[in-house]
């Protein structure tokens, strides 16, 4: 196996919560030394979420394998100096506290950048370093609510929230692949980087079709629940057995759903439905014949249909069964990571480069690792 991509790299994460650790995680996995510092009255706060994995946090389990932890006081000289000592050789620096937080510890960009001209700075906030919400709190799904995702989601009847942590996770990923980019123009420059993502700003970017949608027409899609609001015909629809889910992209699919499925080759040349727009325009008329034509089959024989007309459909799973996924178990998807309670399952991350198999490192217990940082650091023991 060939040496993992981030292996000699070192990272700073003072981190809490799912944005930051969930960036920092991906560079863990594909083997950087992530450094995560924690406050030593409980360290970091996603710990006490809850103790789903025999008193170990679903989301730190998740978000914090292959991770050093270091319990380091930042409020007192001691702490900040190591701290100091950590981002003098490290690579990379990533937090999400709010804006103006590690200023306050010595760790702002402009302190840091004139003496490790080479470091690749990363904030995660809200909102952004400035504008007049620069200093509100941001959870989750406040960034859901203001970002307008909650107004598209859910039924026509109620808004609802997405069901994971889509604001984290976005603004995560989008820190991860700024870094990348920071790092090959560090690789031509010799020079780091400031880099500042909003959390806000990464689902807004993802609610831009149905903002073109109100620029170009007035009109907001509305909420479809499990069925695309933009798409017709497009999400669950109930069989005489269960829900199938199916999705038509184009009129050549529509034609042979029309034909195939439908039965109904009229269909496809009615001028109502001919084509996206018109359907979406006619969706209660469309749909109601689709709900009549399901209900009378079994999911098996609307899977029978589907394979023949060579449309796009899949199952309404629970979490249990996306779990318990033939595919993942086909491909061999599942791992195990040590953790402070022992082996737990873990899914591989889907990074799939080829010769490089992630690094499933173990979840640290809080400051599992402070003597041996200590240590490489030339120092003594941190009381």
């Amino acid at each position: 196996m060939s040496e993992l991509p981030f292996s000699g790299l070192r990272v700073v994460a003072i981190e809490q919560a799912v944005a930051a650790p969930f960036c920092s995680r991906q560079l863990a996995d594909l083997g950087a030394d992530v450094i995560k510092i924690e406050r030593p009255d409980g360290g970091d706060f996603a710990r006490g979420y809850d103790g789903a994995l025999n008193g170990l946090s679903a989301y730190f389990a998740w978000l914090n394998r292959g991770k050093r932890s270091i319990a380091l006081d930042l409020k007192l000289d001691r702490g900040r100096a190591v701290c100091a000592d950590l981002i003098a050789r490290a690579d990379i620096f990533v937090h999400n506290l709010a804006p103006g937080a590690v200023e306050r510890f010595g760790c702002g960009f402009d302190e840091l950048a004139g003496r490790h001209p080479q470091l690749i700075w990363c904030g995660i906030s809200g909102y952004g370093p400035d504008g007049p919400y620069r200093d509100k709190k941001a959870y989750d799904l406040l960034v859901q609510a203001e970002s307008g995702v909650v107004s598209v989601t859910g039924t026509p009847e109620e808004p609802a929230k997405v069901g994971i942590s889509i604001a984290d996770i976005s603004s995560g990923l989008y820190a991860y692949s700024s870094i990348l980019a920071a790092l090959i123009a560090r690789g031509r420059t010799g020079r780091g980087q400031r880099i500042d993502i909003s959390m806000l700003e990464c689902l807004t970017e993802w609610m831009m079709p149905p903002i073109y949608s109100w620029q170009g027409t007035g009109t907001v899609p509305g909420r479809a629940g499990l069925r695309h609001n933009m798409i017709v015909p497009y999400g669950a629809y109930a069989c005489s057995d269960g829900s199938v889910l199916f999705g038509i992209q184009n009129e050549r699919e529509w034609q042979r759903f029309c034909t195939e499925v439908m039965l109904m080759p009229a269909l496809a040349e009615d001028p109502q439905f001919a084509s996206n727009a018109g359907r979406c325009g006619n969706r209660a008329i469309i749909e109601q014949l689709i709900d009549l034509r399901f209900e009378a089959m079994t999911r098996a024989q609307a899977a029978i249909l589907f394979d023949s007309a060579g449309i796009a459909y899949g199952s309404l799973n629970d979490t249990a069964e996306a779990a318990a996924h033939p595919q993942l178990a086909a491909r061999r998807r599942w791992a195990t990571a040590d953790s402070p309670v022992g082996p737990i399952r873990a899914l591989l991350p889907p990074h799939n480069l080829q010769g490089a198999k992630p690094r499933m490192g173990r979840v640290p217990a809080l400051g599992e690792h402070t003597q041996e940082i200590l240590a490489e650091l030339g120092l003594g023991s941190s009381e």
